[in-house]
């Protein structure tokens, strides 16, 4: 098999591209994770089918592209979790394999994936890569949803550019959930959770391009004013996430698709509660906080 990359909609040549010819179960060369990591600078989501992989190899294959970041954001900790805290649990399943009761806390925790963010951007060092790997699909519903921030960033007018360019935003999980009124944070929590600083204009450091650095979780903008911060950052959402500049992904079993946090948002979107819904991703790490990266 030879490695190849196409993209996912002919008319976005430039966003999510589909890889083929590459077995992660098997293993993949450096060459071809090179050609992957080339592959991701210009599409920012990569999509492969038909990868039918165990947590090791998909832990295996992550680690070509830097060092893994460990579940430290998911609200279900200790003997409680179903994975290994390299893997984050992007499921409605309690450890048992039962599906988790409407009103219980991990799942009311998890309705956040459905607001657009950014991976960890709520960690001081955010995410680099992640690697959601579908083992158990709803029969409906359920996609995820990328919005290409390098474009949302070079469709903005002159002089917003201007007035965002050296912003810094404060991002949480405590923000992020509180939009949908889950407040039910331990003190440790809060504590483990407390606002991190990242910049709103972003630099790719292999590729050179601007993007915006939006999600969720930022819920503040230093030197703002809350009520005029938070209003600005949705305006920039809403920019943002406009049609053209989002790709739905619908999800086939066995799909991995890997996406950059740094040039990209995303969301889950909706499906029944009462359907099996088990996905697992692997997270890189950036190389360091936002605010030591070039601007």
């Amino acid at each position: 098999m030879t490695l190849s990359i196409r993209p996912a909609n002919p008319e976005r040549p430039d966003f999510v591209g589909e890889v083929s010819g590459v077995s992660i179960r098997d293993g993949v060369s450096a060459a071809e994770a090179a050609a992957i990591e080339a592959g991701m600078d210009r599409y920012g989501v990569l999509v492969f089918r038909d990868q039918d992989i165990d947590d090791a190899q998909q832990i295996a294959f992550s680690r070509h592209f830097g060092p893994l970041e460990m579940a430290t954001g998911d609200i279900v900790q200790g003997e409680q979790r179903r994975l290994s805290m390299e893997v984050n649990d992007i499921s409605n399943l309690n450890r048992d394999g039962s599906v988790m009761a409407r009103d219980d806390r991990k799942r009311l925790f998890s309705l956040g994936n459905m607001l657009w963010h950014s991976d960890s951007s709520f960690k001081a060092t955010p995410a680099k890569f992640s690697l959601l790997s579908a083992r158990v699909i709803p029969g409906a519903g359920g996609n995820t949803e990328f919005a290409d921030m390098r474009r949302a960033w070079d469709t903005l007018e002159e002089e917003t550019k201007a007035q965002v360019r050296d912003l810094i935003c404060e991002h949480s999980q405590i923000y992020s959930r509180g939009t949908l009124g889950f407040t039910d944070f331990t003190e440790e929590e809060r504590a483990k959770w407390a606002p991190v600083p990242q910049r709103l204009v972003r630099r790719h450091p292999r590729t050179g391009r601007l993007s915006l650095f939006l999600s969720s979780h930022a819920g503040a903008i230093q030197g703002w004013p809350i009520p005029e911060a938070r209003a600005l950052l949705r305006d920039l959402t809403e920019h943002a996430t406009q049609r053209e500049n989002v790709h739905a992904h619908v999800w086939r079993p066995h799909d991995l698709v890997m996406w950059d946090n740094r040039v990209t948002m995303h969301r889950a979107r909706r499906y029944d509660a009462k359907a099996v819904r088990d996905l697992h991703r692997t997270t890189v790490a950036d190389m360091a906080p936002t605010l030591e990266q070039a601007a």
